[in-house]
């Protein structure tokens, strides 16, 4: 497999020593980082930094990570724990100056190395005096004097519109409209309105379902992680083919793992199909978009390999 870019010499001891045991779980467990991605919930983009030392891990990931590559939780919790009193001790320093008024130059290099959308994305640790400012400004003013005025007002109207209601109630009776037909015969009850189906809700972070998830990322539309199951199997070589199906979105895509660039999958439902490569690098999984399904058996995958070794493979229904 293709080598890890080399992580900074500017990064602390015992994070870069995390960020490497976290690589070697995935080298050993035969998964790309896309996989990984895909089986733990979170992004690629986001693994990416965790495994370069450029991003606190969460307990979360870690947890998550043992369990897709069959790592016990404990062996970490003791390396996990020192990065993350690294990352405590990096916070500090760059919110404590140096006696000469400049910060730790390792905390501005390590900084440097923080992608800029973490940094945007990093919460205000106490609230702005703007802010602060406009909560004030948004409190809700002390009542006024005139206020039981207009709610007495309030409850005269309201009175008054009543008793318009029953006067003209009463002179209807008097002039003899009992609200019968005109021959005579009550009037039949006028029909039930039915009642309007509320629309169907997806859970918090899914974004397609059905035929609007056809042709879209599964990880991207929130389908995949706890959501997706394998519901069918086959081996192309080293290679694992997988149907993956999520019950929520309503759709199906086919996912290869353990391969080599080159490497194709394919997905196929009812005569469509879509298609994805293993990249070159240090990837060894891949996975289609989807395609909607009424039923998981639905979906075929088939993997096609790079060095033509047993034709095409598929996943039987």
């Amino acid at each position: 497999m293709p080598g890890w870019k080399a992580l900074s010499d500017e990064l602390d001891p015992d994070v870069r020593a995390f960020a490497e045991r976290l690589r070697r779980l995935v080298d050993r467990s035969g998964l790309g980082v896309t996989a990984v991605a895909e089986r733990t919930g979170h992004d690629r983009s986001t693994w990416d930094a965790y495994l370069g030392g450029r991003r606190p891990v969460p307990r979360s990931a870690v947890a998550a990570l043992a369990e897709v590559t069959g790592t016990e939780p404990g062996d970490l919790a003791a390396e996990w724990e020192r990065a993350e009193r690294a990352w405590a001790r990096i916070g500090d320093r760059e919110g404590a100056p140096d006696p000469d008024g400049s910060r730790d130059d390792r905390t501005m290099q390590i900084r440097r190395l923080e992608p800029a959308q973490d940094s945007a994305q990093a919460p205000s640790q106490a609230p702005s005096q703007a802010t602060a400012r406009a909560a004030t400004a948004d409190s809700p003013a002390s009542p006024s004097p005139s206020r039981p005025r207009r709610t007495l007002l309030l409850y005269v109207t309201a009175a008054l519109g009543a008793l318009l209601v029953v006067t003209a109630a009463l002179l209807l009776v008097d002039l003899g409209g009992t609200g019968d037909g005109a021959d005579g015969r009550a009037a039949p009850p006028p029909s039930p309105t039915a009642p309007t189906a509320a629309p169907s809700t997806l859970p918090a972070g899914v974004k397609c379902a059905g035929p609007a998830c056809t042709g879209r990322d599964p990880e991207a539309m929130g389908c995949g992680g706890p959501l997706a199951t394998t519901v069918a199997r086959t081996r192309a070589g080293a290679a694992l083919v997988e149907v993956r199906h999520s019950e929520t979105c309503a759709a199906a895509w086919a996912r290869i793992s353990g391969a080599v660039p080159g490497d194709t999958v394919t997905v196929e439902v009812a005569g469509a199909t879509r298609r994805a490569s293993v990249p070159a690098g240090a990837d060894t999984g891949a996975y289609t978009p989807m395609l909607a399904v009424t039923a998981a058996t639905d979906a075929t995958a088939c993997a096609t390999l790079a060095d033509g070794a047993d034709g095409e493979v598929c996943t039987a229904n």
